[in-house]
């Protein structure tokens, strides 16, 4: 299959997966929340999941996993290049998280389903988008302070919010992946960055990543 046919097939799933995506409140308490990152080196790519204790925002569990990649990097297609070696990280941890948090787009996306959506979907699982940069959509920058957040509108539809973490630094782009809402991903994702701009799981999922495929 060439590379074309590969992201037309790609584009399919997505559409189909998007369609089940649900943005709804939290339907039960968090607990555990898994921050997952990947890194690569050559043709492989290193994923790491770390889950935390929400309360408490200490580390719990990591785990890692390595795969050979056999998608190239497409923009809007990263779930197919990263998506595989996360998901066996995150089934590699001894306990279930609760909500994951993702390093990259929830419905912030082309036909909607970034690589937390897909996630998501795929594991039944609240996740969230939180990423670095802006993929799709238009917004006012929000102020300054700490919490401070402004709309992400695409399409005529909010599909996220671009949320000051930390005063005086740039925002993040949050937006929800599956089965919880805006304003609850908002919550988590300040509730998790204590201190920083990326939130707590996220960082020791990128720290452990980079390490992993530095090994």
């Amino acid at each position: 299959m060439n590379l074309a046919e590969s992201i037309a097939e790609a584009r399919t799933i997505q559409l189909e997966l998007a369609a089940r995506v649900r943005c709804v409140p939290l339907m039960s308490p968090l607990r555990l929340v898994a921050g997952v990152d990947a890194s690569f080196s050559g043709n492989r790519v290193f994923a790491a999941a770390c889950l935390y204790a929400l309360l408490s925002l200490e580390p719990v569990e990591d785990a890692t996993a390595s795969r050979e990649l056999d998608f190239p990097y497409v923009s809007g297609f990263l779930s197919f290049r990263e998506g595989p070696a996360i998901l066996e990280a995150i089934a590699a941890l001894g306990r279930k998280p609760d909500l994951i948090l993702v390093d990259g787009q929830g419905i912030a996306h082309p036909r909607g389903l970034g690589i937390a959506s897909h996630l998501g979907v795929l594991l039944g699982v609240p996740t969230i988008g939180c990423a670095k940069s802006r993929l799709v959509g238009e917004f006012r920058e929000p102020g300054r302070e700490r919490g401070c957040r402004a709309r992400l509108e695409f399409k005529g539809r909010t599909v996220g919010a671009v949320v000051r973490t930390r005063t005086g630094v740039r925002p993040l782009f949050v937006s929800p992946g599956h089965l919880v809402d805006l304003p609850g991903s908002v919550q988590v994702v300040l509730r998790t960055a204590a201190g920083f701009r990326i939130p707590e799981p996220l960082r020791r999922a990128d720290a452990l990543s980079r390490a992993a495929s530095k090994a």
